[in-house]
């Protein structure tokens, strides 16, 4: 599920956390990947141990948990911190699929179900950059306005077309879900529009309780902890 999130960030908090990337200073991107994602990346990142990473990345998570289509859509136990990445002068990175598990902080491990890109800057602000996501129904292209975001399955081949003018400036983090299984998450995210799409317009109060049952059911029977 290939899932656009609009306005995760409002634009006062988008400038004042570019605000604070642009001044920051950058490491090559290839330092946090293997040997094979290494030959394909080129872009840089917030270093790891940056504090102005952790920093930003609490604001990107909360602004992420106070948006209600965002935890409808990943469902999200644990989350991996935001990371932050530039490409510019050519920056690209080729075709890879994200690794399945990545270590947390605290040595937990986190099973990556579901990759989260932040825009952080205009689309009319750089050429190139668009994040292509290649899926059952074939490639597709995600290039967003700055503050809103992109949720798609960690199982798809994806890769970041080079930037030919200006800066493409994001946030990115990988989410483990409650319900492993896309379709299944899918499901529950259509009966969660629906829900919210019938109670707004005043539809029968009994019949929504019951699609709130057969919701939280489902979603009992699926998730995992």
């Amino acid at each position: 599920m290939l899932l656009h999130i609009e306005n995760v960030l409002d634009a006062a908090t988008v400038a004042r956390i570019r605000a604070k990337l642009d001044a920051a200073e950058w490491i090559d991107g290839r330092e946090t990947v293997g040997p094979q994602g290494a030959l394909v990346k080129r872009n840089q990142q917030l270093s790891d141990a940056s504090p102005l990473r952790v920093e930003l990345g609490r604001e990107v998570l909360a602004a992420c948990a106070r948006h209600r289509e965002f935890h409808a859509a990943t469902l999200p136990v644990k989350i991996l911190p935001p990371r932050f990445n530039r490409y510019a002068n050519g920056g690209t990175y080729g075709a890879h699929i994200d690794g399945a598990v990545m270590a947390l902080a605290d040595g937990s491990q986190l099973r990556s179900d579901i990759a989260c890109t932040v825009f952080l800057s205009d689309p009319e602000s750089y050429d190139g950059g668009g994040l292509i996501v290649d899926d059952t129904w074939g490639e597709h292209e995600v290039k967003l306005p700055a503050g809103d975001a992109i949720v798609y399955p960690t199982s798809s081949l994806h890769r970041v077309e080079p930037v030919t003018r200006g800066a493409r400036v994001a946030a990115f983090f990988w989410i483990q879900s409650l319900v492993r299984n896309e379709a299944q998450r899918r499901t529950l995210l259509q009966l969660d529009t629906a829900i919210r799409q019938l109670t707004g317009s005043g539809a029968d109060a009994d019949a929504v309780k019951q699609l709130t049952s057969v919701y939280h059911n489902l979603l009992r029977q699926w998730s995992e902890t």
